[in-house]
């Protein structure tokens, strides 16, 4: 494959990666924003502490092995097939676990609906079980149209499921029913549009091979999952539902936003660094074009959030939701930080070195336990002053490998996206001055992204930002390929 066509292939499924994460994500935005109106902040609360223990279960679930079939060179039916079954077997035993351990999660935080709830969202392990292995085939084979019809369909379904049982008085279940559909509905419409199905095959040999790279991404992504769900937990317990609710409302809106734009990219970063893995000059190009492109479109979309919090938070949510907005703003900064993590990581899973990524996740960890053990006593605002703190150190470590393995250091890193984060800055304030206009909030708030949107781009062409003429030509690029 000449790189012309890899290029292609690459934008193509870039695009399909941005139609899927943004259709799935804008959706779910606003029957988020729909169900927030309806439902009580505590009812959110509730579902953040099952979802921890869910969470925490998945990791186990995937083991790694997701990224390890899409990382390898080489894999067949025997090794889909082994990670299936396998990946069966450990959610039945952790659903096992969870069912009967319910009783004391609902003890613990002194919160008796947690029992029967925990133990029917609990299923969800089983379709995430298979639907890791259909996205694996999927992002193997670069076809993220397919991912994008499942998504799409899946999550107007569930939306429609759970908006249904709002307004029918469920509460709670409301948000229970629209996630255990969602990933029914993700199953159901991949197998069909997926070719690919498991075989009456089982190599534990297969397993161990895929287990030596995937087991340390296993013990990355558990150390991960319980030092970013140990806040909710701390929170969950030491205040309310209530408090914990108006905290995973605020990291949401910025999540959505980053996972939507960075991880569309990463998705596609990982199958094509993995392609060119033994050219680390081309890696290295990959790796600087994704922190680049990323950063030129998330730090205006998070200065842009931060500055317009209270108004969005206001007029989208109501004013019972008004004590997210300083979450809402902390997470802005904290989000903004995910292009240079997330582009340096994939960067070493693509090369095969998932003992640096393991070293990298416990060093980060120290900090980050550190970190919050020393917000606590402080409250639950130093506790998410202390996530922006923690991301800040991890750009550096996370950044530092890939100096040795691609020849791409921090400093060039920082060098290459500090533009975008100045002229970021800059609108960020001319946005902000809008509210001393004294105008009514929703007029103010249309004006405000108006006027970011207007100032931003301008800034960038008048600045001749590289990143902005590289996404213009890679536009024109994916129109031409899409008339061919």
């Amino acid at each position: 494959m000449n790189n012309e066509v890899t290029k292609s292939k690459v934008l193509t499924s870039l695009l399909w990666k941005l139609m899927e994460r943004g259709g799935t994500q804008g959706i779910q935005f606003i029957v988020t924003i729909v169900l927030a109106r309806i439902l009580l902040p505590e009812e959110f609360g509730l579902i953040v502490l099952v979802t921890i223990f869910i969470a925490i279960a998945g990791v186990f679930v995937q083991s790694g092995f997701n990224t390890a079939l899409i990382q390898k060179k080489n894999v067949d039916d025997v090794d889909f097939s082994s990670v299936f079954y396998l990946s069966l077997i450990v959610a039945s035993l952790l659903y096992i676990f969870l069912f009967f351990t319910a009783p004391v999660v609902a003890n613990f935080f002194e919160q008796p609906e947690l029992l029967p709830v925990l133990r029917v969202l609990s299923i969800v392990l089983f379709f995430a079980a298979v639907n890791s292995i259909q996205i694996a085939v999927v992002a193997r084979k670069m076809q993220f149209k397919k991912l994008f019809f499942s998504s799409l369909g899946a999550i107007i379904i569930s939306g429609t499921v759970g908006l249904g049982m709002a307004y029918a008085g469920f509460g709670v279940w409301a948000l229970v029913g629209q996630q255990l559909t969602n990933q029914v509905m993700v199953l159901v419409i991949l197998w069909f549009t997926v070719k690919w199905r498991p075989k009456l095959v089982f190599s534990l040999e297969r397993i161990n091979n895929l287990f030596s790279f995937g087991w340390k991404l296993l013990v990355s992504g558990l150390i991960d999952t319980l030092y970013t769900n140990l806040q909710s937990l701390f929170i969950g317990k030491m205040f309310s539902p209530a408090i914990l609710g108006f905290y995973n409302r605020g990291e949401q809106f910025p999540s959505l936003i980053v996972s939507n734009i960075d991880g569309s990219i990463q998705s596609v970063m990982l199958p094509t660094l993995s392609s060119h893995q033994e050219d680390r000059q081309r890696v290295k190009e990959i790796v600087r074009r994704s922190i680049v492109t990323s950063s030129f479109i998330v730090f205006p979309m998070m200065v842009g959030m931060a500055v317009i919090a209270e108004p969005l938070v206001k007029i989208l949510l109501t004013e019972k939701w008004l004590p997210a907005v300083p979450f809402l703003q902390i997470f802005c900064a904290s989000y903004a930080l995910w292009p240079i993590h997330t582009a340096n990581l994939q960067a070493i899973n693509a090369l095969g070195r998932s003992d640096i990524f393991l070293k990298l996740e416990i060093i980060k960890k120290i900090f980050g336990f550190i970190i919050l053990g020393v917000s606590i006593p402080f409250g639950v605002y130093a506790m998410a002053i202390g996530v922006l703190v923690t991301g800040i150190i991890a750009t550096f470590i996370n950044a530092y490998p890939n100096l040795k393995l691609i020849d791409y250091s921090f400093k060039e890193q920082w060098k290459d996206i500090i533009p975008s984060l100045l002229i970021s800055l800059l609108m960020g304030i001319v946005v902000f001055s809008i509210q001393w206009f004294g105008i009514p909030p929703a007029l103010t708030l249309l004006l405000q992204v108006f006027v970011g949107v207007f100032l931003y781009v301008g800034l960038a062409r008048a600045f001749r930002l590289e990143c902005f003429t590289y996404l213009l030509t890679t536009g024109k690029e994916i129109l031409k390929n899409k008339r061919k």
